[in-house]
């Protein structure tokens, strides 16, 4: 599995997502930024994640995270995930090098 390197920071957290406002795009497969590693956290139940050789390709790895654990998804790697339980909850968390536009951009926003 990926690790995020020590000089990315975390700039931006989605809402915590249940089969009812999971967004479609990330049941389907989509890949993060250039530069952007995700931090797929599972809150409660479980949930899989698929990872994809390439956009369309054949499936690379499935790996399934119950509740309190997380799993790194590189930057630009196709993926999608799948809501095992009634009760899963997830977030996402994405993180950027530090010198990087995209963190300056969501920092500027901040203030």
């Amino acid at each position: 599995m990926s690790s995020i390197p020590t000089n990315f920071v975390n700039y931006k957290s989605t809402p915590v997502f249940n089969r009812d406002t999971v967004p479609k795009m990330l049941v389907h497969e989509h890949n993060t930024r250039e530069g952007v590693y995700g931090k797929i956290s599972v809150v409660a139940g479980a949930l899989k994640f698929y990872g994809f050789t390439q956009r369309r390709g054949g499936i690379e790895q499935e790996v399934v995270i119950e509740a309190n654990n997380s799993l790194i998804s590189p930057p630009q790697y196709w993926h999608k995930v799948e809501l095992l339980t009634p009760e899963t909850q997830f977030q996402v968390h994405f993180y950027a090098d530090v010198d990087s536009d995209i963190v300056k951009q969501q920092l500027n926003e901040r203030s």
